[in-house]
C-alpha cells in the first residue's frame, strides 16, 4: 500500500509544479492538460489549457495534482506538506522561495526540536512546513 499526497489548485497548477521542479529538486513525470485528453470535447474551451493530471517526485515522495474550477477552490487548510532537509541553510533558501508572496504562519526559527522550523501558506495555496530536524535522542 502506498500513501499518495494529491493537491488541487485554482488554475495555476502548472505554474506551481513548474516551480517546485525548479526550486525543491522535483521532477514532472506526467502533465496533462484537459485539452489533451482524449476526449477534450468534454472541457469548457476556456478550461483546455488547465492542468487534468500532474505527477512529480520529490525527494522520495509522489506528489499528484490538478486544476478545480477557481469557484470550487479552497488553499489547504489544517494538513502540510512537511519538506524535511538536512541544513539550515536549505531550510532558509527554501522558506525564502516558498513564503514569497505567500502567508507565514509561522516564521523560520529555530525550536526545541529543530535548527530550523517553519509553516505557511505559498503562492500556489500550498501550506508547507520546512524542517532542519535536531539529532533525536
Amino acid at each position: 500500500m502506498k500513501l499518495h499526497t494529491y493537491l488541487n489548485y485554482g488554475g495555476n497548477c502548472q505554474q506551481a509544479f513548474r516551480f517546485y521542479e525548479e526550486h525543491l529538486g522535483g521532477q514532472i513525470s506526467m502533465m496533462l492538460t484537459r485539452g489533451q485528453q482524449p476526449n477534450p470535447e468534454g472541457a469548457p474551451p476556456e478550461w483546455s489549457d488547465s492542468i487534468m493530471y500532474a505527477r512529480m517526485d520529490i525527494g522520495e515522495t509522489e506528489l499528484m495534482g490538478s486544476d478545480v474550477p477557481p469557484d470550487r477552490f479552497q488553499p489547504m487548510r489544517s494538513a502540510y506538506l512537511s519538506l524535511s532537509v538536512d541544513s539550515t541553510e536549505e531550510a532558509e533558501r527554501i522558506y525564502a522561495l516558498l513564503s514569497e508572496g505567500g502567508q507565514v504562519f509561522m516564521p523560520m526559527e529555530e525550536t526545541f526540536f529543530a535548527f530550523r522550523f517553519a509553516m505557511l501558506r505559498d503562492r500556489f495555496g500550498t501550506s508547507w512546513m520546512i524542517l532542519h530536524e535536531r539529532p533525536r535522542p
